[in-house]
């Protein structure tokens, strides 16, 4: 290798592969000298040999270097010819030459004849900092490249090469002819070989030739320093340097994206299948199979070493990212359990049931069985029997130490994946990001996380050891001062920590190759940096539904009553801090627009933290949560999912306070679910007798089965695809969970017996027909119209208002008719009862349709 031959200047021939080993030889000899003439006892005094700056042509002439020279101190003398050269050698003066041109004849005669020289750069410097001449056994023209160590790999012209050390020497640069830890710079021709390699494994900065060129160019500036990282970013080696880059499997906006990044980063690129290419880069988890058979010499690699050598600053090795097919025989476990295909009813209906109890079982986020929380790994000093039907409380109450799991894994994914490795010193390539950059992104995020752990070991405890007098509002209230501390800081701040990812992603290509890194781990779940900080915001909301879902729940008598609502009146607190100019104004408009539209909507859906995503027109393809045919529009929030269906008769219009008549509410409300009860999202395939159809396994915490509920996209403006997307996304941010895409499951309609072919048809509209009068004929025999439920609060009413004394004749008389009346409004309407009683009304056709879980 040229790297290995020695240098040889101009005049004369001096070994020169690697410096360092002269200059050992020269300081040993030194400290020698020095330790025998302190040791050693001489009578007679050392003759004291003086330093003298000969100035040579040019530099006599500089006003400025005889200044400096009278500074330091230094006598000087001038010299015109090399003939003088003798005449000014004498024993009482060690001469040094300044010499201005480095590449003269008479710069030649003096390096030939092993005089000392140097460049009046090296005098001028000195006088600044009040220093000695410094002593170099060989030619100093500058001191820019001082306590610099480089090696050298690829170069294969020798010519070249020795150019370049010589200039590393006058520069004041030291020469390593082996990389080891002591080199500062590689200096590299090629983007190969065990030298590169080493160098990127240590986190050396890898220059360009035309580093020390440039560095030589600007020898004359006095407080110039070749290792400045302004100057020196600019000849760093590129990662994709004599690379030729393809890429597979990718969208045309990532695409698009890397293709510009590759040209930035020195490389180029071309279509797949171009035999020039040197690496193709696969989307690892869309490409199963290569188009084509590639050749020895193409590298195909996953796209982490794409974005992992944009973020080292260097070409990372290929071996530990090399493409390899994927081998997934369990990939789709579910969906081959949902193909069920069987003539008879009944054994369809009992796989049918099979295949929900499995989605079901991978649902449940808990560590905990589904039947003992006793049987917990941690185990408790006085564990309380649960008995096999939990109470809505314990449901709850597990629903809110689940989320609260995934939410304090969510919080150390952000502080482990990102903000860790930004904050870690020595990262290769020097700093990612500033130190106040990683501030205003992760702000309070430590402080949050070390919060809300401590609420998760309570809560675990809690459910460990259930019992129902244990109060939860308590370990809400012990941690409330340290909430109030933590979240406004950090929700305050929110649109600024995302506004400087957005930029630094943008000015910065290390840290987009960092996020797009870390972003593609499980860990993520495929979610940006942005949209996993986003959670903090939306914390003390969801906690605050799931403490008044648990009130509702807990008996009046139990103290945790009165606790829970001080530990939700404390949540309040905390949300009272947070910058009220936050609220999207626009996002309530929406929801008001909702509320008009629907008829009965709960006046709880209004509320500061949530937001409408999305509108979704369906059809309902069973009998949840209305009859099958029924039109039902759908409002996903951020947080709950609205059901509403369409009125069959409209009458009269509303009028605002402020005298605006709005048009009459055109959709009946149904339920409003949140959407931590949405445990899977079905995407029904498209065959002949289902088009645009999904459905959502639902469990309501008061309930003990799951509901399957299906329906019939009737809207072409949105996909189903993406809906269903969206949907999930917001269902995984509810319930603290990174991995949205395991809620989706691929099914054949065959196996949940779903199918629209009927939905248009004549016959179907006239079924439809037929149980709408079927409902009016019955509600019109009733002799009542009254709900089932005003008629128990009338029942309770009038015994209230008997007791203590015997009914009369009168009062039994009432109490028959109403007995009477509700035993003859036997069937209810749907819109009139919530959706829990729904199903319990219908939980012999759950049972039948296999519904329930295991």
């Amino acid at each position: 290798m040229a790297e290995n031959s020695a240098l040889t200047p101009t005049t004369g021939s001096t070994s020169l592969a690697d410096s360092s080993i002269f200059d050992s030889k020269v300081t040993e000899t030194s400290k020698e000298n020095l330790f025998i003439g302190s040791t050693s006892y001489v009578e007679e005094e050392m003759p004291q040999i003086e330093t003298r700056v000969i100035l040579v042509q040019e530099a006599g002439k500089q006003e400025e270097l005889i200044k400096a020279l009278k500074e330091i101190k230094v006598p000087f003398v001038k010299m015109e010819s090399v003939e003088e050269l003798k005449s000014l050698d004498s024993p009482e003066f060690e001469n040094v030459f300044i010499v201005t041109d480095f590449q003269d004849s008479v710069f030649n005669e003096l390096y030939k004849t092993d005089c000392r020289v140097i460049g009046p750069p090296v005098v001028l410097n000195c006088a600044q900092k009040g220093e000695p001449l410094p002593f170099s056994c060989r030619p100093l023209y500058c001191t820019s490249m001082m306590n610099l160590v480089l090696c050298f790999t690829g170069f294969r012209k020798k010519e070249e090469l020795v150019r370049l050390v010589t200039l590393v020497h006058h520069m004041g640069g030291v020469i390593r002819k082996d990389f080891n830890s002591k080199v500062t710079h590689l200096v590299a021709n090629c983007t190969q070989g065990e030298k590169f390699r080493i160098a990127v494994s240590l986190g050396t900065p890898i220059m360009k030739p035309e580093w020390i060129y440039k560095a030589w160019e600007r020898r004359n500036e006095q407080d110039f320093c070749a290792s400045f990282d302004e100057f020196r970013n600019e000849f760093k080696v590129p990662p994709f340097q004599d690379c030729i880059l393809s890429f597979l499997g990718f969208s045309d906006e990532e695409k698009t994206n890397m293709e510009e990044m590759t040209e930035m980063q020195g490389g180029n690129y071309l279509p797949v299948g171009d035999e020039r290419c040197t690496h193709l880069i696969v989307e690892e988890n869309i490409v199963k199979e290569l188009p084509f058979e590639p050749s020895k010499k193409l590298y195909v690699v996953k796209q982490e070493w794409f974005w992992g050598s944009i973020q080292m600053d260097a070409r990372a090795g290929e071996t530990m990212y090399l493409y390899e097919k994927a081998n997934t025989p369990e990939l789709k476990k579910s969906v081959s359990l949902l193909s069920l295909n069987t003539p008879n009813s009944n054994r369809k209906r009992r796989r049918l049931k099979e295949t929900l109890a499995q989605l079901s079982r991978e649902t449940d986020m808990s560590p905990f069985p589904p039947q003992t929380p006793k049987s917990c790994t941690k185990s408790s000093k006085n564990p309380t029997p649960v008995p096999s039907k939990q109470s809505a409380r314990w449901q709850v109450a597990r629903e809110l130490y689940q989320t609260e799991s995934n939410y304090v894994n969510i919080l150390a994914t952000i502080i482990q994946l990102f903000q860790v490795p930004l904050e870690e010193e020595g990262q290769r390539g020097g700093p990612i990001l500033a130190p106040e950059e990683i501030k205003t992104i992760f702000g309070s995020i430590p402080d949050i996380f070390d919060v809300h752990t401590k609420i998760k070991d309570d809560l675990e405890d809690l459910i460990v050891n259930w019992d129902e007098s244990k109060s939860i509002g308590d370990i809400f209230l012990k941690y409330s001062k340290d909430l109030v501390k933590t979240y406004p800081p950090f929700v305050n701040f929110f649109e600024m920590s995302k506004e400087t990812i957005i930029k630094c992603e943008k000015q910065k290509p290390r840290f987009h190759a960092f996020l797009k890194i870390n972003q593609a781990k499980p860990e993520c779940g495929r979610q940006s940096l942005v949209e996993l900080l986003i959670r903090p915001v939306q914390r003390l909301p969801s906690v605050a539904l799931l403490l008044n879902d648990l009130k509702k729940h807990t008996a009046e008598e139990n103290p945790d009553k009165s606790t829970l609502e001080k530990a939700i009146g404390s949540l309040k607190e905390v949300m009272t801090h947070i910058n009220e100019d936050k609220r999207k104004t626009e996002a309530q408009k929406q929801i008001f627009d909702v509320v008009y539209e629907v008829d009965g909507c709960p006046a709880n859906l209004l509320s500061s933290h949530r937001s409408l995503v999305q509108r979704v027109e369906t059809v309902s393809l069973g009998e949840h949560p209305c009859d099958r045919g029924e039109q039902v529009t759908l409002f996903l929030f951020n947080d709950c999912l609205e059901i509403a269906r369409k009125r069959h008769k409209v009458i009269g219009t509303f009028r605002s306070p402020h005298g605006q008549t709005r048009p009459p509410a055109s959709l009946k409300h149904i339920h409003l679910m949140p959407l931590s009860q949405i445990k899977k999202v079905l995407d029904i395939r498209e065959t002949e007798d289902c088009h645009n159809a999904f459905a959502l396994l639902v469990r309501p915490p008061t309930e003990q089965a799951n509901v399957l509920l299906s329906f019939q996209m009737t809207s072409e403006e949105l996909p189903k695809e993406n809906w269903l997307k969206m949907l999930c996304r917001h269902v995984a941010n509810t319930i603290c969970k990174a991995d949205a895409e395991n809620l989706i499951y691929t099914a054949d309609p065959e196996s949940f017996e779903v199918n629209t072919k009927d939905m248009d048809s004549t016959l179907s509209r006239a079924s439809r027909a037929i149980k709408k009068t079927s409902k009016k004929v019955t509600r019109a025999f009733s002799f009542s119209k009254t709900p089932k439920r005003a008629l128990r609060r009338a029942l309770m009413t009038s015994q209230s208002s008997v007791e203590g004394r015997s009914p009369s004749s009168n009062d039994k008389h009432v109490m028959s008719r109403l007995s009477s009346t509700s035993s003859l409004a036997g069937i209810p309407s749907p819109s009139l009862v919530s959706l829990p009683s729904f199903f319990e009304r219908r939980s012999h056709t759950l049972s039948r349709s296999t519904t329930h879980l295991i």
